[in-house]
């Protein structure tokens, strides 16, 4: 083990140098519902759409940003404890935690059109213009084809040598994957190349704790306006969605 340690201590340290960690600043806040288990969130033609959790509470909705109301909305049977959520061509996929169920949805009705089963659980879901990229609380991004939702590809995340679990909600931005991880204020931007992290945002005091109504109230919900360039955060049972510019981090 001693051999092992001094090995690696003699390898280049850039490649195993630990990410810098920007910050942010907010642009604008929007309303939104704390009844709401944020557990998928984005953003697509001027609204929001939230995949919601919990048993018995689980939804998907479409909401105005100016006033945090749904204008469509499908709940879930109350079996299925509701998760990530991504826009697939005319489509909306709702997946779940411990059900083995993806719903795909027409997204402009929000009819259930088809269903997929997988293995293991269900956390963050994002794309890119190919490919479905999901998360299942572990420090593994699986990549799968949006026509069968079999796994095509993985990456293990790591920062340097230290891999990142807890890997929850996710977005796909400018060529990188942001992940919020569970129970941090943190986002990881990741390579869907390799799965290094390339940058962390930390957004502590972003919601004060005082704030939160209870311990799972945490940071979990990134969309993005790619026609303005725009970033949204927001948490499970938050009472706002917050618009941020990072700050990039200076040596």
């Amino acid at each position: 083990m001693r051999i092992l340690a001094l090995f690696l201590a003699l390898l280049p340290g850039p490649a195993f140098a630990a990410a810098p960690v920007d910050g942010y600043k907010v642009v604008a806040t929007y309303p939104h519902s704390t009844d709401s288990y944020t557990e998928g969130f984005l953003y697509l033609n001027g609204q929001f759409y939230e995949g919601t959790g919990l048993n018995g509470h689980s939804a998907v909705l479409a909401i105005d940003p100016a006033t945090g109301q749904p204008t469509q909305r499908r709940d879930l049977p109350q079996q299925y404890f509701g998760e990530g959520i991504v826009d697939w061509g005319s489509n909306l996929y709702e997946w779940t935690w411990n059900e083995h169920t993806c719903f795909v949805y027409d997204r402009f009705s929000l009819r259930l059109l088809k269903q997929f089963a997988y293995t293991g659980e269900g956390w963050g879901m994002t794309r890119t213009a190919r490919e479905i990229i999901t998360s299942d609380g572990s420090s593994t991004l699986r990549f799968r084809d949006p026509n069968t939702f079999a796994e095509t590809r993985h990456v293990v995340v790591r920062d340097g040598r230290q891999s990142i679990d807890r890997l929850n909600e996710l977005e796909f931005i400018h060529g990188e994957i942001y992940a919020n991880v569970w129970h941090t204020d943190r986002i990881a931007r990741i390579s869907p190349a390799d799965g290094h992290v390339i940058a962390w945002i930390d957004l502590t005091g972003l919601l004060p704790e005082g704030q939160r109504g209870n311990a799972e109230a945490v940071l979990n919900g990134i969309a993005y306006d790619a026609q303005h360039d725009r970033l949204f955060v927001t948490g499970k049972q938050w009472p706002s969605v917050f618009e941020i510019k990072i700050v990039p981090h200076r040596p």
